[in-house]
């Protein structure tokens, strides 16, 4: 039986035009910084957020760390959303790499300038000293959620006249650029570094950039050589991405629309409790039946999907299910899910 996996946009494999690519690409040493390739991405992903200067790395995680390394100091506090990547997936390495404690504001991700405000505090040698804002846009843990952008403005003025820094944890930002109906650049303006991954709508099978001014991707190239990211001929993981930024930029509307096609089958069992973002996750709860059931009774009927707590199950769409898959995904999860609710009621 063939398996559509639902569980993350990081599982799509490189279409055959993006092999193609990653085959023909031009390569040099990109430590000495000659691959031409890695050149071109660089180039071409500073352009398109705005920013002056662009360094490609292995993973969001890295990326994310490197600019905790550019913008923080050790025993600070860096303040953001409620589960943001930064705080809960990246291993610690906030902790072991930068030395730095999280404070969470607001809930689910997203929080206001008011409640930013709330938690800022007048320098006191009590305190650890705070030095960065991070906002997540789209919000992984909260369902892929978009950062209003008004909002983001304002938290800008915030960090601005506070003297912190602020940076965007946008590994997704071409989703979030579609639901918002903004630019990459419009997204990225208010923020002093941006990380955004080539792996996830995109469909790359690996790499991400960290964005920002000349000066901090400087000190980036050391932060990532330091971290075990220097590449060498790298140009063809470049090429992939280079291919997924002229190719897959415009049918990530397309996953979107699927995402919407699978909550509102979901929403139709009697029970569901769906929660629907406004980009391609759909997360399902089911009180009182971990979510460990619900994706057994998915796979028995050929879709793979995720648990992202103990009776929270997430959906997410991608390149690699599309067209008549999604009919097909839509209602498999539907009767998986009539399933396990009956069963918790009987």
């Amino acid at each position: 039986m063939r398996l559509l996996d639902l569980r993350s946009d990081t599982v799509t494999r490189p279409t055959p035009g993006m092999r193609e690519a990653m085959a023909r690409a031009e390569v040099g040493d990109d430590v000495y910084g000659e691959d031409p390739t890695v050149n071109r991405l660089e180039a071409e992903i500073a352009a398109i957020t705005g920013k002056e200067a662009a360094i490609f790395v292995p993973s969001g995680t890295m990326g994310n760390q490197i600019a905790l390394q550019c913008l923080t100091q050790r025993g600070e506090e860096v303040l953001l959303g409620e589960n943001a990547h930064l705080s809960f997936d990246e291993s610690g390495a906030g902790a072991a790499w930068a030395g730095v404690q999280f404070r969470s504001v607001g809930r689910g991700g997203i929080f206001t300038a008011a409640e930013l405000a709330s938690a800022i505090q007048e320098p006191d040698d009590h305190c650890a000293r705070q030095s960065l804002v991070a906002l997540e846009n789209p919000h992984n843990r909260g369902g892929g959620r978009t950062f209003p952008q008004a909002e983001a403005l304002a938290i800008a003025a915030l960090t601005r006249s506070k003297g912190l820094k602020l940076h965007l944890d946008g590994a997704r930002i071409w989703n979030a650029a579609v639901t918002l109906g903004l630019s990459p650049a419009e997204l990225a303006a208010p923020f002093d570094t941006v990380n955004l991954c080539f792996s996830k709508g995109l469909g790359a099978p690996v790499g991400s950039a960290l964005c920002g001014d000349r000066a901090t991707i400087v000190a980036a190239r050391r932060f990532r050589k330091m971290f075990g990211g220097g590449m060498r001929q790298a140009g063809v993981l470049a090429a992939a991405a280079l291919y997924a930024l002229a190719h897959h930029r415009e049918r990530i509307a397309d996953d979107h629309t699927a995402a919407r096609r699978i909550a509102a089958a979901l929403g139709a069992v009697p029970g569901a409790i769906v929660h629907d973002g406004d980009t391609n996750q759909v997360n399902v709860d089911t009180p009182g039946v971990p979510a460990s059931r619900l994706i057994d009774a998915a796979r028995r009927r050929g879709v793979i999907v995720g648990a992202m707590g103990p009776e929270r199950t997430r959906f997410v769409t991608h390149l690699d299910v599309a067209g008549d898959d999604v009919a097909v995904a839509a209602s498999a999860l539907a009767e998986a899910l009539a399933e396990v609710l009956a069963a918790r009621a009987s």
